[in-house]
């Protein structure tokens, strides 16, 4: 029997066998019964057992890729200390009755992957670790040790961590181009809590992306199970290599109802990428831009244009001395692919553009009205965060940045109100960190470079529109 038709019967086998695994875990987390005195004699129950050789050969198993895979996946656990008041938000009772807060310790758990053993690096999901004010792993031979942060990127879910401890595993990263749908990977993490657990399945799709909420996007989709406490885990191959990094899962009913058989998992390729920023830029990420700002193309433009299919990002800004304005972009172009990644709305355009690094030479395929052109834009860098002093001194003590990209995935533009300082210019207008800055009275704007834009030339009269707490209102900078 050859080794594919081995691993093969042993997925058949385990998916076969699955429900009655699911059963027994099920009734072990489940308090035991009240024993109740038996009516009449009971017959002793009879277990089945697999057979230990099939056809003469042994019963093939995944066991021999797993000892080489598991000690490299590792138990997070995070503690984060918060205070608590019976007045909630309030900040004015909160300041009169300090007494009556309280400190609260949430703790939560997750998994992680070590990536190299000879420096401690280990990979999960920013979302196991943020807000978290002590991190510690367990390895897989009972050690909890410290975990110090390197650094994290929120848009696309990855963080990097570092341990220090000997007898380390790591697991070899795998090549993404050669990763299919239809092909067999493991998941290794610790959902729930219950400890590390193994679930299998193949890949349904590569690439993935247009899902609410979840920042830039090029998942890998699984039906391998994913729940709960598997985020950071290890996704890997029936070679045992890495593939992905464990994240998220689909259900209607919320991810604490359980796995539906659509998980999703960012591609090695991709967390490798984001690991080697965060080392080498001090723990954060530094994207490229393409330096335009776009809208949907609609019917109605498309007949304008002389575009005969409605798909695509209309380009109706390009930013002075940007890449694009140096390649020849032009407003009213219409780009329909960037590196032969179909472009269908600027949705898909500014994930295409957050998952590229700086320097990128990016080839798009533009149509301009009757014409198809291609035009390579070179990247370069966005800026993270601006000093409202810098744009306008009515914006002095405010710091603005730009928004996560999950929650442009969920159709929010403008920019972030990252912080504001107490007694500043900016606080004594109202604005307070946390707040979205959607519009000026010099127009709209997309990101930070568009809000930027706005104040080549200062406004007489500053007025921003704000979102705050889901509601929209101006606000008089003064």
């Amino acid at each position: 029997m050859s080794n594919a038709a081995k691993t093969l019967l042993a997925l058949t086998l385990a998916a076969a066998f699955g429900g009655f695994a699911a059963t027994a875990l099920r009734d072990g987390l489940q308090p035991p019964a009240q024993a109740a005195p038996a009516a009449s004699p009971v017959a002793p129950a009879t277990t089945g057992a697999l057979p230990a050789v099939v056809d003469g050969q042994p019963l093939p198993s995944l066991a021999p890729m797993l000892s080489r895979v598991t000690p490299a996946v590792v138990s997070v656990h995070t503690k984060q200390r918060v205070r608590t008041s019976p007045f909630g938000n309030d900040p004015i009772f909160r300041r009169m009755f300090p007494e009556l807060s309280q400190e609260r310790i949430n703790e939560s758990l997750g998994s992680g992957v070590i990536v190299d053993a000879r420096q401690g690096y280990i990979l999960t999901n920013h979302h196991v670790i943020e807000g978290a004010d002590e991190v510690a792993v367990t390895l897989s031979d009972g050690r909890t040790v410290p975990a110090s942060f390197v650094g994290s990127d929120p848009d696309t879910d990855v963080a990097l961590m570092q341990v220090s401890a000997d007898g380390l595993q790591a697991l070899r990263l795998a090549s993404m181009d050669r990763l299919q749908v239809g092909d067999f990977v493991v998941a290794v993490g610790n959902p729930f809590g219950i400890g590390q657990t193994v679930t299998s399945g193949i890949v349904s799709a590569v690439g993935r992306s247009g899902l609410r909420g979840l920042g830039y996007q090029n998942f890998i989709q699984t039906d391998a199970s994913i729940n709960p406490g598997n985020s950071g885990g290890a996704l890997v191959n029936l070679d045992g290599e890495l593939v992905g990094i464990n994240t998220a899962s689909f259900n209607p009913r919320g991810s604490m109802a359980g796995n539906i058989g659509l998980s999703f998992a960012i591609p090695i390729g991709l967390a490798r990428n984001i690991m080697d920023q965060l080392i080498a830029n001090d723990g954060v990420v530094i994207r490229g831009a393409l330096g335009v700002e776009t809208q949907a193309l609609t019917p109605q433009l498309a007949d304008g244009l002389g575009i005969d299919e409605a798909r695509g990002a209309v380009v109706t800004r390009v930013f002075r001395d940007s890449g694009a304005a140096q390649a020849g972009l032009q407003v009213g172009d219409v780009i329909v692919s960037a590196n032969g990644e179909r472009i269908d709305d600027p949705d898909a355009l500014r994930n295409f553009e957050g998952l590229q690094p700086v320097g990128e030479q990016v080839t798009l395929d533009v149509r301009r009205k009757a014409r198809s052109l291609q035009l390579t834009v070179p990247l370069q860098a966005q800026p993270r965060a601006i000093a409202g002093g810098d744009l306008d001194d009515r914006l002095d003590g405010a710091t603005f940045a730009e928004l996560p990209a999950r929650l442009r995935q969920s159709g929010a533009n403008g920019v972030l109100v990252e912080s504001v300082e107490e007694g500043s210019r900016a606080a004594g207008s109202g604005l307070r960190a946390g707040d979205v800055v959607v519009a000026a009275n010099s127009g709209r704007f997309d990101d930070l470079a568009g809000f930027r834009t706005g104040f080549t030339q200062a406004p007489a009269q500053l007025v921003l529109r704000i979102v705050r707490g889901g509601r929209p209102y101006n606000a008089l900078m003064r």
